[in-house]
């Protein structure tokens, strides 16, 4: 790739990873109810487990739903089965419980879980496959597939993180219990919408 191709590629990966979506409706709860610190599993897990999956469609995975696209539906429903699940506990959660030390009794996502979620995350997939069959060389290798994986995450991680930010500056803002539940509601719901596009998207 020349660098004219990489800055293209810096730009796409910016605005795709800025832009609303699971992860960073997700990350903006979180952020809110658990504040940055405790949120840094779950964001770390975003990051990284997006560039793995970079890089696994990167070495062959796009070409499986080519041959079998029946995955690609089973996939499709099986991440909206999932987000539907999260928007449900998200409109649950208590805001802010906090135990006699004024620690958050809730508990946010895990690395691992946040990073198996990028798996099952349709616009992840839609990220992925286009990051790799726009950017890459038509005779590309590991090498390549790699430099993209990891600048995709050098780039999108501070994406990702500033939603977490914004996320404990609303924690700042938004002091009272029914506010935060307030905000949980409607975080729920944007989750939900956020299904449309999947589910009736051609």
């Amino acid at each position: 790739m020349s660098f004219d191709q990489w800055l293209a590629f810096c730009a796409f990966a910016a605005i795709s990873s800025i832009t609303p979506g699971p992860n960073n409706m997700m990350i903006l709860a979180s952020g809110l109810n658990h504040g940055l610190v405790r949120s840094l599993p779950h964001l770390a897990g975003i990051v990284l487990g997006f560039a793995f999956m970079v890089l696994g469609v990167g070495l062959g995975l796009h070409a499986v739903f080519t041959t079998v696209p029946v995955l690609q539906t089973v996939l499709k429903y099986a991440g909206a089965a999932y987000l539907l699940w999260l928007a449900w506990r998200l409109a649950r959660a208590q805001p802010m419980a906090t135990d006699s030390g004024g620690a958050s009794t809730s508990r946010p996502m895990t690395f691992l879980g946040a990073a198996a979620f990028q798996w099952i995350n349709p616009k992840g997939w839609v990220m992925a496959v286009s990051a790799v069959t726009t950017y890459l060389p038509a005779a590309f290798g590991l090498a390549d597939a790699a430099a993209l994986a990891v600048v995709f995450g050098l780039v999108g991680g501070p994406c990702v993180a500033a939603w977490a930010v914004f996320g404990v500056g609303m924690r700042r803002v938004l002091q009272n219990p029914r506010s935060v539940r307030v905000f949980n509601l409607v975080a729920a719901g944007l989750l939900v919408l956020s299904l449309y596009p999947i589910l009736f998207s051609q």
